[in-house]
């Protein structure tokens, strides 16, 4: 019978060396993951992502039959079309700030951890949009890495970014016949060289423009149910801003914690950035510096959110200056420290479980 004659040679039986650099276990990758963002800025392109980000049950955790008339219907139908001049207004010639912003950490990653002498290929994927989470790893396993530490790109653990970062790798994976070893890193939200290369950025603005009468620290929000439930967001951030005042010296009456970006009718996490925006203008707070430490790029919810609407709400209210201070995106401190976050990871082997 024809299936019982000689085999073919094949590649696939053939014994070859393993690559140079990959050691005892397999040549090592790292697997950059963050949020997404739209191709475009226009209304078909946030449609689709809008529709892929807003349909995560880890995201909207709502039954599909109550959820989806919604989603399909006002969001869909009116949203996209009101987003698109936001977006525009802070996109940048490579694409979106998160997406360029990601793509330069990866890049500075790669030529940090070969400074190191770790020989590892860097990559980037979105949890909704592209370049995919899929992709990524796909191409990571394709250039011969048997072992991958993901790394979401959220320093505070929530189950609506973390965990669906993870949940989409672990997907991935599943789909493959050999999947290479993997491990995550949860959180960073008080790593030292994080803490240290925020504060260094504030201090750098306050010792050239003079430091303000308040520094408001802006997480993004959540549902109040989620913590309730067991999320461990809300611990992560106020532990990021304690770590953070402390770093700068601030004394409590100087700085206040709050969320951002509330949607739904749900009661979400308080006090409010806007609404205090407004309290402190209306009090007569001259000048506020606004920092968004649960961001490592720039996106909508910091740049049109606070660094545009944040300021007209505190101007209107009797304001007089409003200054925010970039997140991390590039500056060498945070690459370098991004990168050390990392190279610790990789120096044991083989890497295995859940560090944070």
């Amino acid at each position: 019978m024809k299936y019982l004659s000689e085999p073919r040679r094949s590649d696939l039986f053939e014994i070859k060396p393993a690559p140079d650099g990959a050691g005892a276990y397999g040549r090592q990758g790292v697997l950059l993951l963050n949020l997404g963002t739209p191709d475009a800025p226009t209304p078909a392109a946030i449609r689709r992502y809008l529709a892929e980000f807003l349909s995560d049950t880890r995201v909207i955790e709502l039954p599909g039959w109550l959820w989806k008339p919604v989603l399909y219907g006002a969001i869909l139908t009116r949203r996209p079309s009101r987003l698109a001049p936001r977006y525009a207004s802070i996109w940048m010639d490579g694409g979106s700030p998160l997406l360029v912003y990601t793509q330069r950490q990866a890049q500075a990653v790669q030529a940090g951890l070969a400074a190191k002498g770790l020989d590892a290929t860097v990559a980037v994927g979105m949890r909704y949009g592209q370049p995919s989470a899929q992709q990524a790893l796909q191409s990571l396993k394709e250039a011969g890495c048997e072992r991958i530490l993901c790394v979401p790109l959220y320093p505070q653990y929530a189950a609506s970014t973390t965990a669906t970062a993870v949940d989409q790798v672990m997907r991935t994976a599943a789909r493959m016949r050999d999947q290479p070893e993997l491990s995550f890193i949860k959180r960073f939200h008080v790593d030292a060289g994080y803490i240290a290369a925020m504060a260094s950025a504030i201090n750098h603005r306050w010792k050239a423009e003079g430091e303000p009468d308040r520094l408001l620290l802006s997480f993004h929000g959540l549902p109040r149910a989620c913590v309730e439930q067991g999320d461990p967001y809300y611990r992560d951030c106020m532990q990021t801003a304690l770590a953070l005042v402390a770093r700068l010296g601030l004394s409590p009456e100087r700085y206040a914690v709050t969320f951002q970006s509330r949607f739904g009718p749900a009661k979400w996490l308080e006090p409010d950035t806007e609404g205090t925006l407004k309290a402190w203008g209306r009090a007569g707070v001259g000048s506020v510096d606004v920092v968004c430490p649960g961001f490592t790029s720039d996106c909508l919810e910091t740049l049109e959110e606070i660094a545009m609407e944040g300021r007209d709400a505190f101007l209107e209210a009797g304001g007089r200056q409003f200054r925010y201070i970039p997140v991390m995106n590039d500056a060498p401190a945070w690459l370098a420290a991004l990168t050390d976050l990392i190279a610790q990871r990789l120096d044991a082997a083989p890497a295995g479980g859940v560090a944070g």
